[in-house]
């Protein structure tokens, strides 16, 4: 059994784990309501947007965008969003893994857009190609941030060099659940386009070329950027939940170590006692 010293000096380091871990969980509780107001906020634009494309994507004008035309897909990008700090649970973990799984779904070429120092280690690790990277995503992200993995995204599909893009990121469902999400951002998915509604279309000036063009673009870059935001709850959702966890594992250690240390100083003394009475027995 370690000393009564050594135990005290694990009580103390403990607490001050506690300490940290707590302050910890109050920052990330505070940043984690502001980033609930930005994902809801933004999830109208998002939700809109989405509609419009779908409406287009049943239309046909007389120029059919390459955003819109599927081909065989001979390889493949995925834009990979995770944090760019730890201690958030198996937030980053869970998001990989459904890059993972992506990736054994479709055995082509797969090249990635990270944003997120997480998603950029991991692919240093599992060695993919790196077509673009962007870190220390501000917790009040702006679109001009991951502008530029989203143009080169679109460049290199516009270019032929890539035959899909797929997004992966964590989607926040509440403070407790953070769900892996993936979909494909090019060409535009129509797995939610129901056949049953009413056709319609719109019209256009000055023509469908142009404003297709302005237009799927700025879904791109919302679905994207739509997607940081959602990362960003979950991320302090995540780190709140795993301090709180943290916390209170620190004070469990702290109330198990003061029991051995209770133990430990009960022993010593026991054991003087029994040496000034043997002392006494024999010197009498």
């Amino acid at each position: 059994m370690a000393s009564a010293k050594e135990i005290r000096g694990q009580i103390k380091a403990t607490q001050n784990t506690a300490k940290i871990t707590k302050a910890m969980e109050m920052v990330a509780a505070s940043k984690m309501r502001k980033a609930q107001e930005r994902v809801l906020d933004a999830r109208s634009y998002a939700e809109g947007i989405e509609r419009v494309i779908h409406n287009l994507m049943r239309s046909h004008p007389e120029y059919k965008h390459p955003f819109l035309v599927k081909r065989d897909v001979k390889r493949m990008g995925v834009i990979a969003v995770s944090t760019d700090k730890g201690l958030c649970g198996g937030l980053n973990t869970n998001a990989m893994k459904k890059v993972l799984s992506l990736m054994e779904s479709s055995p082509v070429d797969v090249d990635f857009m990270n944003i997120g120092r997480r998603a950029s280690q991991f692919m240093r690790r599992f060695g993919g190609k790196v077509l673009a990277s962007v870190e220390d995503v501000n917790d009040t992200p702006s679109l001009d941030e991951i502008l530029g993995v989203v143009q080169v995204a679109m460049d290199k599909y516009m270019a032929g060099e890539l035959d899909e893009v797929h997004l992966v990121y964590s989607q926040y469902v509440n403070t407790m659940t953070q769900k892996p999400t993936s979909m494909r951002l090019l060409p535009c998915d129509d797995s939610n386009v129901s056949e049953q509604e009413t056709y319609w279309d719109y019209l256009y000036e000055p023509d469908s070329q142009v404003v297709l063009d302005g237009l799927l673009r700025r879904y791109i870059e919302a679905l994207v950027y739509h997607s940081v935001l959602e990362n960003k709850a979950c991320e302090h959702s995540a780190r709140m939940v795993a301090m709180k966890s943290a916390t209170d594992n620190a004070r469990d250690i702290v109330k198990d170590l003061q029991v051995t240390y209770n133990k430990a100083r009960q022993a010593a003394i026991t054991q003087e006692i029994a040496e000034i009475c043997s002392g006494a027995a024999a010197s009498a």
